[in-house]
């Protein structure tokens, strides 16, 4: 050990106490205060009320943090924002977090190592700002594949949540480069597709641009959002003003590991697509005619 890079040995301690920590929690010796409803139960309360939903992942919990994430600079503004939507202030907008507190028993290695030593070093801030008499919604509604040990649930899981939006108006707000059902079937149960484009990193800068172009639409459109952080806030407004808003992140991708079987997080070729001309020649003249706004 005494010739091991200090990197390593730092790793090694991180993680026997991320693992000690989680013993002591599954064992009841430390209190856990904090409730998150299943999958299944998630994918439900969608389906069968009208409720809103905004979803919570590590990305937002290390902006809580103060740090910078790949795609978002983080501002105190922004901090503040995130901190007041995840204590779950209204009924009808469900707010998720990863469902990792009472163990991680069910994930594949990797997903198991990670989010130990993510909850060694964030459960604080997850005591400090959540609201504990909230049961909170399951962010693996839309991470239903990667994650799990066992995949035999997740075809009925796909299956459910894709009768969320049968036979609905649906808008997609996302990222440029996000594509978002195109190339597969994830919204062919829908009545029509529209998207609003975002700019695919600190799209925040962007807010009220892309605020703006959500509210011109009715407000019997189902608003899908997979644009990061930026997500959260447009959630909370658009429910404020009387739209339904799912945040389901990054679905698509989870969606397209799904289907190709892997269980390795592999890139997607759509991701690099950009002009109108590379979408075009990838096929994806579909999902051109439903751009309604590109927000720069």
């Amino acid at each position: 050990m005494i010739n091991e890079p200090i990197t390593t040995i730092k790793n090694k301690i991180k993680a026997i106490l991320a693992d000690l920590y989680d013993f002591l929690y599954r064992k009841k010796l430390f209190k856990n205060h904090i409730k998150v409803m299943t999958v299944e139960e998630t994918i439900d309360e969608l389906l069968h009320s009208e409720k809103s939903l905004v979803r919570f992942g590590d990305g937002e919990i290390t902006v809580l943090r103060g740090n910078d994430i790949k795609l978002q600079q983080t501002t105190e503004e922004i901090k503040a924002g995130l901190t007041r939507i995840l204590a779950y202030p209204y009924d009808g907008l469900m707010v998720s977090l990863q469902d990792i507190f009472e163990g991680v028993a069910s994930y594949q290695e990797q997903s198991r190592r990670f989010w130990k030593e993510h909850l060694l070093f964030c459960r604080r801030l997850y005591n400090r700002y959540c609201n504990r008499s909230r049961i909170y919604a399951n962010t693996s509604f839309s991470r239903f594949y990667y994650v799990f040990q066992d995949k035999q649930p997740c075809k009925a899981w796909i299956d459910k949540i894709k009768m969320i939006w049968d036979n609905k108006d649906i808008v997609i707000v996302e990222g440029m480069k996000s594509h978002s059902g195109a190339g597969n079937d994830l919204f062919l149960a829908a009545a029509s597709v529209e998207r609003i484009l975002c700019p695919p990193s600190n799209a925040m800068q962007s807010f009220d641009s892309i605020l703006k172009a959500c509210e011109s639409y009715p407000k019997d459109r189902l608003f899908l959002l997979s644009v990061g952080i930026t997500a959260k806030f447009l959630a909370e407004e658009l429910f404020l003003k009387g739209y339904r808003v799912i945040d389901i992140g990054n679905l698509d991708m989870e969606y397209e590991w799904y289907l190709q079987g892997t269980d390795q997080k592999l890139p997607l070729a759509k991701h690099g697509l950009v002009t109108e001309e590379e979408n075009r020649a990838a096929g994806y003249t579909e999902y051109l005619q439903q751009v309604r706004r590109v927000i720069k």
